[in-house]
């Protein structure tokens, strides 16, 4: 005999939230139905290990009914009895999985394979009014002579429940369409929602499709039109380079089938899961573009997709990786769309990024010249983690490689090659930030360097000033920019007293005149074939960052040069023998400016009057010639 129950206050307020906000997005419903089906027939597929009563061919069913306006979706799964029903179905954080999983703790026979299942019916289950103004359900329990149980509601306030003629064991779920969903009665549209979330669960969803007989008649045929294939859970000898292309191909946003690496991930004990990562072999055309790429991994539950973006289980530094992770035991709050804050997100990414870092330093000891075209797509983008990813900062700095003085050809070196090259008098990592290799490796502060057969590593990426504010040690040596005033170097220390000492009127004149420009005019040990040059106080701002913010259109104040002169050259002899001399005062002050433009020019910064350089180098080769 029918009764009519009412649903829990909370299920009510559910219902209300599942119709109006909680979903972005109808199509989910056909993907909780299909989930809670698969969760159901791995009950009865763990339990026919027991009972060989319960084997048969698990599928999953969808029916489509234009003309009632229906869609059916119905398992051979475990099942329930009218207790049941009211149980799962009736109350919020309650489900069958729940219930299942502690009578097997219970009774101490959880076997190594018994499932770890989402819910049969969770909440997910009443997504269904979202789509449906009337749902009603059949099921038989499985293994049971308890009657079926036809249970059904138009979701507001009450269900009905009652007995009902079922001979096979299972769920079947028929949805009477509201008139806005009528859309989910195009077979089209159904196939291309299984394709989109359901595509992997292990079992088949079949949907029947027309079928065109040589005679031209027509017939209906059931249609498998999920894949199955979830190569991530297969291992890494059982998969095929084709099985991999494809695969890559559906995932990436890079376009074609050619990738660097797949690399597989089987992780187990406090989070388990599985995955199957990719590196790219190029770099796309909106890599450096954060609005319009996406971030992140696929992630499963349990063959049941969740998201195309999920960002927490990637660091942006690792962007141009792509994969899927697939959890068997992540917590989802009340929204498969939306996952809780836990700690299970945190160690899958841990685990994910310490295996992607792994095969990188194993692809850089194996394959040097594959890892140096993979550092010359994604370089720049690896270096944001030595900023952002202070845990896996050594690791990090294994990978960098750089441009630099010593390395022949524009060779790439790496910090651990660059320490090893060390001269035993040389205590300090050294670099230089700049647009283009060219051009720093023509400044005049690498005279010094060069003399000592230092090498200087080249830092030219955008990023690499932004890196080294927070990049400090590398194998307990510091890293030390040649272009700040805190450099200790080895040199002449009472040569350059001396000529500070000789030189303090040329000293005094050149601070006098160039004023603001300069914050100190002294000697130094770093020239050696070069009158002078400029460097910043070890605090400030580099040239390069002044340029790099002012390119971006931020309002910085600009650093105070120090001018540094070099004790052996010439040139410094002749001006100094001008101060004092009254009639080549305008002479020594056009030299003045134009040594003090060349330095800019030298070391990448803009001049203030271009022309009036031009003219002052002019008229200097004019004198010269006459």
């Amino acid at each position: 005999m029918a009764k009519t129950q009412k649903f829990k206050t909370e299920v009510n307020q559910l219902m209300e939230l599942m119709i109006h906000s909680l979903y972005s997005n109808r199509d989910i419903f056909l993907r909780e139905l299909i989930a809670n089906a698969a969760d159901a027939i791995d009950k009865a597929h763990f339990a026919s290990l027991t009972d060989e009563k319960l084997v048969q061919d698990w599928k999953i069913r969808i029916d489509i009914d234009s003309e009632n306006r229906t869609v059916t979706v119905t398992d051979n799964g475990i099942g329930m009895n009218e207790a049941e029903v009211s149980e799962n179905i009736g109350t919020i954080a309650r489900s069958g999985t729940r219930a299942f999983m502690q009578m097997l703790s219970e009774q101490k026979e959880k076997a190594a394979g018994a499932p770890e299942l989402i819910g049969q019916f969770g909440v997910g289950f009443y997504s269904a009014f979202m789509v449906a103004e009337k749902v009603e359900l059949r099921t038989k329990k499985a293994g049971s002579d308890d009657p079926a149980v036809l249970w059904i509601s138009k979701g507001e306030g009450s269900y009905t429940l009652d007995t009902c003629d079922k001979s096979e064991a299972g769920t079947e779920i028929k949805l009477f369409l509201k008139e806005d969903a009528e859309v989910y009665l195009d077979r089209w549209k159904l196939e291309n929602i299984i394709h989109r979330y359901s595509d992997y669960i292990a079992y088949p969803v079949i949907l029947p499709a027309k079928k065109v007989n040589e005679d031209k008649s027509e017939e209906w045929e059931d249609k498998v039109v999920n894949s199955r294939k979830a190569i991530w859970l297969r291992k890494p000898s059982e998969v095929t380079e084709d099985e991999y292309k494809s695969f890559y191909s559906h995932l990436s946003n890079f376009g074609g089938t050619e990738y660097l690496k797949a690399i597989h991930v089987s992780a187990e004990g406090a989070s388990e899961f599985k995955a199957l990562l990719f590196l790219p072999k190029t770099a796309p055309f909106n890599l450096l573009m954060p609005d319009i790429q996406k971030k992140g991994l696929q992630l499963y539950v349990k063959r049941v997709f969740i998201t195309d973006e999920c960002k927490e289980l990637i660091p942006d530094y690792l962007r141009f990786v792509c994969g899927v992770v697939d959890s068997s035991d992540l917590p989802l709050n009340v929204s498969r769309e939306i996952l809780q804050e836990n700690p299970h997100l945190a160690t899958i990414a841990k685990t994910v990024v310490n295996k992607v870092l792994g095969e990188l330093k194993r692809l850089l000891e194996n394959d040097r010249e594959g890892y140096e075209k993979f550092f010359a797509e994604f370089g720049r983008i690896l270096k944001e983690g030595l900023h952002t990813d202070f845990a896996n900062g050594e690791k990090l700095k294994d990978l960098v490689m750089y441009r630099s003085l010593n390395s022949a050809d524009g060779k790439l070196i790496t910090l651990d090659e660059y320490v090893k090259a060390m001269p035993e008098s040389q205590k300090d990592i050294y670099y230089i930030t700049g647009d283009k290799v060219e051009s720093v490796a023509s400044n005049p502060v690498l005279e010094y360097f060069r003399k000592q057969g230092y090498d200087v590593l080249f830092m030219t990426d955008p990023i690499d000033e932004w890196v080294m504010q927070s990049m400090f040690q590398y194998q307990k040596k510091s890293f030390k920019s040649v272009t700040k005033g805190d450099l200790e170097l080895d040199g002449e220390k009472e040569k350059i007293e001396k000529a500070q000492e000789k030189y303090s009127a040329l000293v005094e004149y050149l601070k006098n005149e160039l004023g603001s420009e300069v914050s100190e005019v002294r000697f130094s040990a770093r020239l050696t074939d070069s009158p002078c040059c400029l460097i910043v106080d070890g605090g400030a701002l580099s040239p390069h960052m002044e340029r790099l913010f002012r390119a971006m259109h931020q309002e910085i104040p600009e650093s105070k040069r120090i001018l540094e002169l070099n004790t052996d050259h010439a040139l410094i002899d002749a001006l100094n023998a001008m101060v004092g001399c009254e009639e080549r005062k305008e002479e020594l002050s056009k030299l003045v400016h134009i040594l003090w433009n060349q330095a800019l020019l030298a070391e990448g910064s803009p001049l203030k009057d271009p022309a009036a350089f031009a003219r002052s180098v002019t008229e200097l080769l004019l004198k010269s010639v006459k």
